[in-house]
């Protein structure tokens, strides 16, 4: 039966490539596990993942530094706009003491009678930290920050949306929605498929910003993709979504370490289905000990791998 196993990873472009890992792995912990460069396209960009310590999916954050290449997005409506993380429920204090010891404005919010920190990276993308309870992802402790209070992966993805009637259609009838729905004010919250962690899609009626960019840019978020699990699933999933005609949908794209269909849904923000196929997984080119360490091209950009590094900012970490 067609399913959905919770969030797999959330894509974002950022600006600078060195603030970015800074932001990652000094401040919030998270281990760097892959650095290679995005797949599609001719133009040598960075494709960067973090994660918790073993690279679950529902703990990937990775991203698209396009500041070098001189591409910047607008963040607005219709569009994810939110990566939500999710932390120890007792950590709170510490990770509101820790963001302001580094110079980030944190805020504390109450969203569905629970405490969230609010913060933003570099390049303006918001971030939250949301309290977790019986979570057994295991957190990356690192650079300051220990295993007690080490971030578990992904919470979530808040999408801003002028009409949330369809979306909400399209989640709960196409996209596996679980749990019927939670309303506070302007934040409508559901869970996507059968994992218990990493699946919260929330969704914030926005009719005052103007209409957010879908394309690479500095400062947004690209996608958010949920865990197919497995290849027949992901045909199942797919062609459940184009039979319901939602036809804005991709054919299968190899990834390396996973495999990918993006659909355009009704609130504009992008979906992935991604797969961590047998020949795939973040250890096919570098061993556990190793994730991250090394710069990884795909076969069909080995011959420019030189050109590429050359062209490429410099970033240690």
């Amino acid at each position: 039966m067609a399913h959905i196993d919770g969030s797999h990873h959330m894509t974002l472009s950022v600006a600078g490539a060195q603030e970015d890992v800074d932001f990652h792995t000094k401040i919030l912990g998270m281990r760097m596990i892959k650095r290679t460069v995005l797949f599609d396209g001719s133009l040598p960009i960075y494709h960067l993942y973090y994660s918790n310590t073993n690279g679950d999916p529902s703990s990937v954050v990775t991203t698209f530094p396009w500041a070098q290449a001189g591409m910047y997005g607008t963040r607005g409506t219709n569009q994810a706009r939110e990566v939500q993380l999710a932390v120890p429920h007792g950590s709170m204090n510490f990770w509101y003491d820790r963001l302001t010891s580094h110079g980030i404005e944190v805020r504390n919010t109450e969203v569905f009678d629970q405490r969230r920190l609010a913060f933003r990276h570099p390049s303006g993308i918001e971030y939250v930290l949301v309290g977790a309870g019986d979570d057994d992802r295991v957190g990356h402790p690192g650079n300051g920050v220990p295993p007690e209070h080490a971030i578990h992966g992904l919470h979530g993805v808040g999408v801003h949306l002028t009409t949330p009637e369809r979306m909400v259609e399209f989640a709960e009838g196409s996209f596996h929605g679980r749990g019927g729905v939670a309303e506070e004010g302007d934040r409508i919250a559901l869970r996507i498929g059968d994992h218990k962690r990493g699946n919260a899609l929330e969704l914030v009626v926005n009719r005052t910003d103007p209409q957010g960019t879908w394309g690479f840019g500095a400062g947004t978020c690209h996608h958010f993709a949920w865990n197919a699990e497995t290849l027949a699933n992901q045909d199942d999933v797919k062609f459940a979504i184009e039979g319901a005609g939602y036809t804005d949908i991709s054919e299968l794209k190899d990834r390396k370490y996973f495999k990918s269909v993006y659909v355009r849904t009704p609130a504009g923000a992008l979906f992935e289905l991604a797969v961590t196929h047998s020949e795939g997984g973040w250890d096919c080119d570098e061993s556990p000990k190793e994730l991250g360490t090394r710069f990884q091209l795909p076969e069909r950009f080995e011959h420019r791998r030189a050109e590429i590094l050359d062209r490429l900012e410099p970033i240690t970490g």
